[in-house]
């Protein structure tokens, strides 16, 4: 018999982050726990509110319907699940955690075990060019080669000046840039502007256009001249027969692959395969989970062979993540397992 109960969590930001759902100062998660046999399994069900396809009115009823009948087969579980892949993300990696030795080694490996690391790009968030341009200074100084602009905040000319300015001082050699417009393009301007931003030697463009306008973005991206990543547009493809059409029609360069927002690692598993046999590159994501959520898309990326640096450097942003073994050393995420995670603020009612 398997016992599971939930908890909502409210992650405060260090300081407030903008994104193209506007400034963020809290976000939202929920914990599920599960309990067999004097062994633990935690997960994360990291909807994020305004993104997620289940950012729906009855989310929280379908968690307490989750841990009412968590003694269903998993087969049944996750089919009532599969409208909702935040959950789906949190209860598999629920289930993980109780079936291996410790509840924190979802996918026991040489990361998991502190002995490899994982390459990390570093993340600049939207503001203005001052506020911008300093986070690029202090990402360069920490030690990454590989840098992620959100752009779409400010007018495109002065982002553009915001490139040439790094790319005066590091060619694409020594610093690789990747920008995410976060379909803030229109159809109409977004093949010219990334004409202009394939001038200045980016590794890529993620989600140029709004998702959804599929013959649009299929037109883009066998036209570019800057490989063209979709991130977005993945959300709320729930069929392994629909991602396949989808990759088939578009003809993406990459896709990019959140857990927390794409249904779990079975379906990153589906994503991946269906890119892989199309000559479609990859890489992960995370989407502003806790440490715990992070962590396990941390160690399933490391299960994958997954060589170009991963988004994964969003931990440090709260004041109240939950405390763990994670760490940031330069550009590497690492994780040391003779530090401990500190869960007492979970599940403490």
């Amino acid at each position: 018999m398997i016992k599971a109960k939930y908890q909502r969590y409210l992650l405060d930001f260090k300081k407030p982050s903008g994104t193209s759902r506007g400034v963020l100062t809290q976000k939202e998660t929920w914990f599920i726990k599960l309990e067999s046999e004097n062994k633990i399994g935690i997960g994360e069900c990291a909807v994020f509110r305004g993104l997620s396809y289940d950012d729906v009115p009855n989310y929280e009823e379908k968690l307490q319907w989750v841990c009412e009948n968590i003694n269903l087969s998993k087969e049944k579980l996750f089919a009532q699940l599969k409208e909702y892949p935040s959950l789906l993300f949190g209860l598999e990696t629920a289930y993980l955690s109780l079936e291996n030795e410790s509840p924190f080694e979802v996918f026991p490996s040489a990361f998991s075990q502190g002995q490899a690391k994982i390459p990390i790009n570093g993340l600049i968030w939207m503001g203005d060019l001052r506020f911008m341009k300093a986070q690029i200074k202090e990402k360069i100084d920490q030690g990454f080669s590989c840098i992620k602009l959100k752009i779409g905040a400010i007018d495109f000319d002065s982002e553009i000046s915001l490139l040439q300015h790094i790319r005066k001082e590091f060619s694409a050699k020594e610093i690789e840039l990747r920008v995410d417009a976060n379909g803030a393009f229109s159809v109409k301007d977004a093949l010219e502007k990334i004409k202009r931003l394939a001038e200045l030697d980016l590794h890529s463009i993620e989600q140029p256009i709004k998702p959804k306008k599929m013959e649009a973005m299929a037109a883009l991206c066998e036209k570019t001249p800057l490989p063209i990543a979709l991130d977005e547009e993945l959300i709320g493809v729930l069929d392994v027969t629909e991602k396949q059409k989808m990759l088939q029609m578009i003809k993406p360069q990459y896709i990019i692959l959140k857990p927390s927002l794409v249904g779990g690692f079975q379906s990153c598993d589906e994503w991946i395969n269906s890119a892989e046999r199309q000559d479609i590159g990859w890489w992960m994501t995370s989407a502003l989970e806790s440490n715990i959520g992070l962590n396990a898309i941390a160690q399933y990326t490391y299960s994958k062979p997954a060589n170009m640096p991963q988004g994964l450097g969003t931990g440090s942003l709260f004041t109240n993540n939950i405390e763990s073994p994670l760490f940031i050393d330069g550009e590497f995420l690492k994780y040391d397992p003779t530090n401990n995670w500190e869960i007492k603020s979970l599940f403490n009612k």
